[in-house]
């Protein structure tokens, strides 16, 4: 049984994986925004899944869920599935969040940060970034391509943590629309399956999927030097260092 927290877990693809987790048998904890949304899923909190609250656009709450999770005591996977596609919240849920609970939470066995094929159209460019949310000066294609050097430089720093990045495809779900082409079943499969395999494949960490294939990321993605600038603008704003928290027994970095 697999210990697993599941951010954005109270509707479309988060609900789907934290759902198909549970139903494998695995000991899950289900993410909502605010109180009132948790009964979204309390089929699944009925069910035995665990639950913790916070606005992952606001910083000090992000902070807050970090120190909700750690209570809980440390995962063996965190799957960054939360996201949002327009206005000023991209930068702050897309990869504020996500690299605020990788710093601050006890450092798990597997990170899965979700991203997408847009994150090809981004730009590697953090000139004037506003990761404040206070304006909407990055697309969501940005956002994608900078939470996937994000896994790529985790996995760089902490050899003894696997990390990827998913693209679950254009989905039709509440952020996705109904006219998404794609099938909306498949959408959780692989990070579920990342989260709990043994299988060897999966055992190499830095890689980005679609679909459980291994797929090539955009080229800086792989760039340290853009890697190590990602994380001290990140480590800038929020005032937390990438490596502040403790790993498992041997871990390195």
């Amino acid at each position: 049984m697999t210990h697993v927290l599941v951010t954005g877990s109270t509707d479309g693809i988060g609900r789907a994986t934290a759902k198909r987790l549970l139903e494998q048998g695995h000991a899950v904890v289900v993410h909502a925004r605010t109180p009132a949304r948790l009964s979204a899923v309390q089929d699944l909190i009925e069910r035995g899944a665990g639950e913790v609250v916070g606005d992952l656009s606001r910083l000090p709450e992000v902070r807050e869920l970090a120190e909700q999770a750690n209570r809980l005591g440390r995962f063996d996977a965190v799957i960054h599935n939360a996201g949002t596609m327009n206005g000023s919240s991209v930068l702050p849920v897309n990869v504020v969040a996500p690299y605020v609970l990788t710093a601050q939470m006890e450092r798990p066995g597997r990170l899965i940060y979700l991203s997408s094929g847009m994150h090809h159209s981004g730009r590697p460019d953090l000139t004037g970034i506003d990761w404040s949310g206070n304006r909407a000066a990055r697309s969501y294609s940005d956002s994608k391509l900078f939470v996937t050097t994000l896994m790529a430089a985790v996995a760089r720093m902490w050899p003894d943590v696997l990390s990827h990045a998913v693209d679950p495809g254009w989905v039709p779900t509440r952020m996705g629309g109904s006219s998404a082409p794609d099938d909306l079943s498949l959408a959780d499969v692989t990070q579920a399956w990342l989260a709990t395999t043994d299988d060897p494949v999966a055992l190499k960490s830095g890689r980005y999927w679609f679909h459980r294939q291994p797929r090539a990321p955009h080229p800086a993605v792989q760039d340290e030097a853009f890697q190590e600038e990602l994380l001290a603008s990140l480590a800038a704003y929020t005032g937390v260092a990438p490596g502040s928290t403790p790993g498992p027994p041997g871990a390195k970095g």
